[in-house]
């Protein structure tokens, strides 16, 4: 079918522009029903469909020819349940949304609680769903600044959506309210309140008694090695959960994926054995039982300290055996941020969604790791250890890494691709596993409208107003509403998990 137009978003992802929710939901089901050899994930979204590839495997033509194929279906699918949430109007943007449409803060809640939605898809978060069907009169922008931080519960619009933040994340909606209702649960046998195809009511209320944010799942113990002192918290990571984007579910999973690699490789471990990633070091861990250990990543001083008394000073990457009653300190990196512990049989978590990784977006998996907290370890079957490994040099202070232009590009003035390719921004320290955020020009734009939410890769640049451009990192949201106007190529995405604040970047566009 014309009008379907496949564009790059970066080495491991493409992005196909379709049309209504009709067209893409017809395209999904198409990738869906029939695999393509190569095809990772499909994610929906409001007027496109984002494909994680394998760009080794794909074969384009059969991709394209999927793609034209796809009809939406003539007959509507069955209406969901009614989901009815209480909301209490008193957010912050309430004032802002009235003067931009031009009424009064009652008549913006009286709009908006006298809608019946549709939940078009998910994206964003776990629990996070887009819904569509409001007043046209609330179609507002995005802020031209996300903020960092989005109270869980907080019910927002944007453009012609509305929907509510399942837990605290950064966002760029306009907030008008909040609910105490627990939009995203894993433990409940529907983990989302909304999923789409529901139709949802907001109900005003005058006060609300609950939190809406989750618990996060905590470390069972006993285990062989105890954090006497950490600097941040400690988190557990695999691989992460790919394939889940679909129901809001990103991937996070280890930063440094080589350190992960290579620690696993040192103890003995299998590939994807979850490990430890450490934060800026100041960490100790004390042994309360035979362990074999290995730091990787960042270089950094490591110190073993015997039961004895015994110091001995470890200056690469190598297995390390711990017995009882021995500690490992870990100090500051030298010019990198992150170190990976891989732990001999693996740390031994609950899965949460088919992985062990804590997602700092999501607030999934095992909790963050505190002083006292014990890590256990499994006892399944091991490989040979490895020998040591040098450290690599120091990152750099300034980090060139390589982009590919795309999707959306063409919404850009010419000057801002060439900026891309010539300019240095710095990493600011609202830095996170979510995404860096940048300090420097601004990219200018061609289009100044709203872009309909869409998925968005790992490595994404995103551009928001401001013009400023912020990279999505492991635990980036699956969707976003800012125009993306490169992706970071994914062999160098480990390279930016130890830039540190601080650090000068520059993009290569190839």
């Amino acid at each position: 079918m014309s009008g379907r137009t496949i564009r790059s978003a970066g080495d491991r992802a493409v992005l196909i522009d379709v049309g209504d929710h009709d067209e893409v939901a017809a395209v999904a089901r198409a990738l869906s029903e029939r695999p393509i050899d190569g095809v990772l994930e499909v994610l929906p979204a409001a007027r496109t469909v984002l494909v994680r590839i394998d760009p080794t495997r794909l074969d384009p033509v059969a991709l394209r020819d999927v793609i034209d194929a796809a009809r939406p279906d003539p007959v509507g699918a069955a209406a969901g349940d009614l989901v009815e949430i209480e909301v209490l109007y008193d957010g912050e943007d309430v004032a802002e949304v009235a003067e931009l449409a031009g009424i009064s803060p009652q008549e913006v809640i009286d709009r908006h609680s006298g809608a019946v939605y549709a939940a078009a898809f998910a994206g964003f978060a776990p629990g996070f769903v887009y819904l569509v069907g409001g007043d046209p009169l609330l179609n507002v922008p995005r802020r031209a600044t996300p903020r960092t931080r989005i109270p869980a519960g907080s019910v927002a619009i944007a453009g012609e959506f509305s929907g509510v933040y399942p837990r605290s994340s950064p966002g760029g909606w306009q907030l008008i309210g909040r609910t105490s209702a627990r939009m995203w649960d894993v433990d409940r046998e529907r983990p989302a309140l909304v999923r789409p195809g529901d139709r949802v009511r907001f109900l005003p209320v005058e006060a609300l008694t609950d939190t809406g944010e989750a618990p996060v799942d905590v470390v069972p113990a006993p285990g062989p090695l105890v954090v006497e002192q950490t600097r941040f918290p400690i988190l557990v990571q695999d691989r992460g959960r790919p394939g889940l984007a679909a129901s809001g579910v990103g991937a996070a999973g280890v930063m440094d994926r080589v350190a992960a690699r290579l620690a696993n490789d040192l103890v003995g471990n299998p590939s994807d054995a979850a490990v430890l990633e450490v934060l800026a070091g100041g960490v100790r861990l004390a042994a309360t039982e035979r362990a074999v250990v290995a730091v990787t990543g960042a270089p950094v001083e490591i110190i073993v300290e015997r039961a004895s008394g015994r110091i001995r000073e470890v200056h690469d990457q190598r297995p390390i055996g711990l017995d009882a009653g021995d500690a490992l300190e870990i100090g500051s990196p030298v010019g990198g941020l992150r170190n990976v512990i891989g732990v001999r049989g693996g740390v031994d978590v609950p899965e949460v969604l088919g992985s062990r990784s804590f997602d700092s977006l999501a607030g999934l998996g095992p909790a963050p790791l505190l002083a006292g907290a014990t890590i256990p370890v499994g006892d399944g079957p091991t490989g040979i250890v490895g020998g040591a490994v040098v450290w690599s040099a120091p990152p750099p202070t300034e980090l060139t890494v390589a982009v590919r232009l795309g999707p959306r590009d063409s919404w850009f003035e010419p000057e801002a691709i060439d900026m891309l390719d010539t300019a240095a921004w710095t990493i600011s320290d609202q830095t996170d596993r979510v995404g860096a955020r940048l300090i420097g020009p601004a990219l200018p734009r061609a289009r100044t409208g709203e872009l309909p939410s869409e998925g968005v890769a790992t490595g994404s640049i995103q551009v928001p107003s401001s013009g400023v451009p912020l990279i999505f990192l492991a635990d980036h949201p699956v969707t976003g509403g800012y125009p993306v106007i490169a992706v970071v190529r994914d062999e160098d995405l480990d390279a930016l998990a130890q830039a540190p604040p601080g650090t000068r970047i520059r993009f290569r566009v190839t």
